[in-house]
């Protein structure tokens, strides 16, 4: 039965714009960073801008050759959170088993309300017709047996779309689409498989399932069933309640390399340590994003033997991914610090003459003053200088 819906809002930030301002309804939106610096990139763009070419994460300056009669607005995420929020309330009208999967797309499960409210296409519709008229955006309904082909139908037919694909229609409707179509399939993985011979889903579906665990590991064996249309991952409620991970990042004022990155890098891990204690948390893995000046992206990431809230340790370690990954006279336009693999603080063992004990005491301290006074009321002093100005984006 095909009782899996994935709904998915269309040109969710731009649509956010146009419902708080009919006026931009039809026009050429586009939300990006700061639209007088050159540095900002494209975070989402209406339907009459992408028929220009503007697509998420083009620089400014380029969205503005290609489009220069746009709109261009800053993003004001509280909006977003809220519309939301709106959404999912609508969609847990019709079941409890509602599982954001980011900000702009949520799954359901309809298993055992068909008395209720009918059939997942009709369930479908109304939720639609509610999102519309009660929310004020449009979404695309994808509707499947399980998540994966949810969200691929949901995928097809955009904007405003209503996709059902049974398990049978799965040959004929996923088969002959691109490999790189594949939900979990990214640029690097496309190419991998590319050279195995492999460019539609139906050659993954069809691939010796031996010979893609052995190059790709477990990741061969779900691919290889995703290719067939096979997932049997719920739909959880709970996801999100506990937190995974904790990152920033920034897009830089202007190329940085060197020490700048480095002071970028301690002003980005101060935000996120001084978050990752906010809520109580303690983390083992430490991640450095770098995009280059060609906008490709670079990620390194390394564990501690135990896990720690404490910013200078989380500083040092990505400073040593840097160090190891990145030439020093190499430019950035983007630099981004993560920590997972995180879990609840339980206990520590405290000891007034240790140094951890110190950094940590110094670390609240700090936390306190800008809780207190902002989070702009203590630097240090290496942040005070052309690095202290960034568009920030949250993860």
């Amino acid at each position: 039965m095909c009782n899996i819906l994935l709904v998915d809002m269309n040109s969710f930030y731009a649509s956010v714009h146009q419902a708080l301002d009919p006026s931009l309804q039809g026009k050429k939106v586009i939300v990006c960073g700061d639209p007088e610096k050159r540095h900002g990139i494209v975070l989402a763009a209406s339907y009459p801008a992408k028929k220009m070419g503007i697509k998420t994460g083009m620089p400014n300056w380029e969205a503005k050759l290609l489009c220069p009669d746009g709109i261009y607005v800053r993003p004001q995420y509280k909006h977003y959170f809220n519309f939301s929020n709106r959404i999912i309330a609508v969609m847990r009208d019709f079941s409890p088993l509602v599982e954001p999967f980011s900000i702009d797309e949520a799954f359901i499960d309809l298993s055992g309300t068909e008395k209720l409210f009918g059939d997942s296409v009709m369930v479908a519709r109304d939720i639609k017709k509610r999102i519309k008229e009660e929310v004020g955006v449009l979404c695309s309904v994808g509707v499947g047996p399980n998540k994966l082909v949810a969200k691929m139908a949901a995928d097809l037919e955009k904007p405003d779309g209503l996709t059902l694909i049974t398990k049978n229609d799965v040959t004929k409707r996923l088969w002959p689409l691109p490999v790189k179509e594949l939900f979990g399939v990214g640029g690097r993985t496309e190419k991998k498989l590319n050279l195995l011979g492999i460019y539609t889903i139906k050659d993954l579906a069809k691939y010796p399932l031996e010979v893609l665990v052995k190059k790709f590991g477990v990741v061969g064996h779900v691919l290889h069933m995703s290719a067939n249309g096979i997932d049997y991952s719920p739909v959880d409620p709970h996801s999100l309640d506990t937190v995974k991970s904790i990152g920033n990042q920034l897009t830089l004022s202007r190329d940085y390399a060197g020490d700048d990155i480095r002071v970028a890098i301690l002003d980005i891990t101060e935000k996120v340590s001084h978050r990752l204690r906010l809520g109580g948390y303690v983390g083992k893995t430490v991640s450095l994003t770098l995009r280059d000046t060609e906008l490709n992206s670079h990620h390194w990431s390394r564990s501690f033997r135990e896990r720690t809230d404490i910013t200078e340790e989380i500083y040092r370690m990505a400073i040593k991914l840097f160090d190891t990954n990145w030439p020093n006279t190499k430019r950035v336009r983007l630099v981004g610090v993560g920590i997972s693999n995180i879990k609840r603080k339980q206990y520590e063992q405290l000891d007034i003459f240790s140094y951890k004990t110190k950094q940590r005491q110094l670390n609240h301290a700090v936390d306190d003053i800008r809780k207190k006074f902002g989070n702009h009321s203590i630097k240090r002093g290496s942040s005070i200088t052309e690095a202290g100005i960034f568009n920030e984006k949250f993860s």
